[in-house]
């Protein structure tokens, strides 16, 4: 059992203990590494899954939203979820996540195993999402694509945050170059 401690603050309310519920109904919303999606549902069902909470309206809303960000989701929207590549998966996982419209969404390695061309994708949708206003929180350790869209980043190890600062600031520090870029 984990023990929790101090609060956790979101729009200036505790969070800590919330049901995970609640904190989507506050907008507060993640998007797990290694796409996790419902493999025997399909791509439109799996969107539908994530929009539960919203009305009707909402949720058509959403999808419309989702199937302009990654229009290959419409081509695909009758294939089921397992059949799907590594990138078209993510796709999936950020749409579904999208569909509760979300103010603060978490992602979590959201490059993680994915193609050249698939992490363009990708980071072509995390730009437009923060363009459109979105707050997102981001774990990557394959950080060089993301750099770019960074307003405050923080290079962690071992626990320990080690340097914090905008993307280029990240990108122009010697240390971070040599540890993490390899120049």
């Amino acid at each position: 059992r984990i023990t929790l401690a101090g609060q956790l603050l979101f729009a200036g309310e505790d969070i800590m203990q919330m049901k995970p519920t609640d904190r989507v109904k506050k907008g507060v919303v993640l998007c797990r590494e290694r796409h996790p999606v419902f493999r025997d549902n399909t791509v439109h069902e799996n969107l539908l899954l994530g929009g539960y909470l919203r009305t009707k309206s909402e949720v058509k809303e959403s999808l419309e939203f989702v199937y302009e960000l990654f229009p290959a989701l419409t081509i695909l929207r009758s294939r089921r979820g397992g059949l799907l590549s590594g990138g078209e998966q993510e796709m999936l996982s950020i749409g579904a996540a999208l569909m509760a419209k979300p103010k603060l969404l978490l992602m979590d390695e959201p490059l993680l195993g994915l193609s050249p061309i698939m992490q363009q994708e990708v980071v072509q949708a995390i730009k437009k999402l923060s363009q459109e206003g979105l707050t997102i929180l981001l774990a990557e350790q394959y950080a060089r694509p993301i750099m770019p869209l960074i307003d405050r980043g923080y290079v962690i190890e071992n626990g320990t945050m080690i340097v914090a600062g905008n993307g280029k600031e990240l990108m122009d520090n010697p240390e971070v170059k040599a540890a993490y870029f390899g120049m």
